[in-house]
């Protein structure tokens, strides 16, 4: 096999991440969500906002391919890198947005993951991925996140300001993000990349728009829970494998649209599960599934 030159490398992987971005933004309908039907729950964002927000996140997700290629040290040293970048990341995003907060919790994913991606890739890996590859891929970002949920909400009792993810952990042990990155993200190993796996041969829109389903009816999601609180999120995990289950290709778009108004009627939106699909469909197309 013909390695190409890291350069080269690094633009392929950035590459992918951005187009990951845009095709969760353009998936349409999402129950909740922006898309480029409607703006979902959302009153303060639309589907220009998202193009915004992408463009001024595309040079960090170079940089963080960059820092993982060149680093030489511990996956928690290259955990901290990548962290001190997207905050600087994320100060683009939300001038970009006019602080409407569009990508935080993809920008932190994409973060760890395009460090393990690089650092893997400076360890000789090479697109296209194989299901090893991504998984390795997956062991390293759990590397990286060793001990963050600890390391994060220690001493959460004595602060007097929580975040949004503070106040979930207190009250209910929700570890979110957090949670998953330090786990390895079994939502992509163990969920989300075996269903893409099993059906690349189908037409693209839909498997992502069953993916968004199969997330929406399984994993922790922040977002609903800080909107609707415990049972709002219970509803719709029961509901989103409900539709899941009675979907064909034929009236999957249909019943997207009819629970996308039902969403927006509860003003709940499944950011969680869009983050965590954005983040499926990058090791997708480094693996060439679509």
């Amino acid at each position: 096999m013909t390695l190409k030159p890291m350069n080269e490398l690094l633009v392929e992987i950035a590459g992918q991440a951005e187009r990951a971005l845009l095709y969760e933004v353009a998936l349409t309908p999402k129950p909740g969500l922006v898309d480029r039907n409607n703006s979902g729950a959302h009153s303060d964002m639309d589907f220009f906002t998202f193009m915004d927000s992408i463009v001024s996140l595309s040079p960090y997700l170079y940089q963080y391919v960059k820092l993982g290629i060149e680093h030489d040290g511990t996956a928690k040293e290259l955990f901290q890198k990548v962290r001190s970048m997207g905050v600087h990341a994320e100060k683009a995003m939300l001038a970009a947005t006019k602080n409407v907060n569009t990508h935080k919790g993809a920008n932190f994913s994409f973060a760890v993951l395009l460090g393990a991606t690089g650092a893997c890739i400076g360890c000789g890996l090479q697109p296209p991925f194989t299901q090893n590859d991504t998984q390795a891929v997956l062991s390293y970002a759990q590397k990286m996140s060793h001990g963050l949920v600890t390391d994060d909400f220690a001493d959460l009792a004595a602060k007097t300001s929580l975040t949004y993810g503070e106040k979930l952990f207190l009250s209910y042990g929700i570890s979110g993000i957090r949670g998953e990155a330090e786990a390895g993200y079994p939502a992509l190993g163990e969920l989300l990349l075996p269903f893409f796996r099993a059906n690349q041969d189908r037409p693209t829109e839909v498997v992502l728009l069953e993916g968004l389903l199969l997330l929406m009816g399984a994993v922790e999601d922040g977002n609903i829970i800080h909107r609707g609180g415990i049972e709002s999120w219970q509803t719709v995990k029961s509901e989103a494998k409900k539709l899941l289950q009675a979907s064909t290709e034929d009236n999957l778009k249909e019943l997207m649209y009819s629970y996308d108004l039902v969403l927006i009627e509860r003003h709940l939106s499944p950011g969680g599960a869009a983050d965590l699909l954005s983040l499926g469909i990058f090791f997708a197309k480094l693996e060439n599934l679509f």
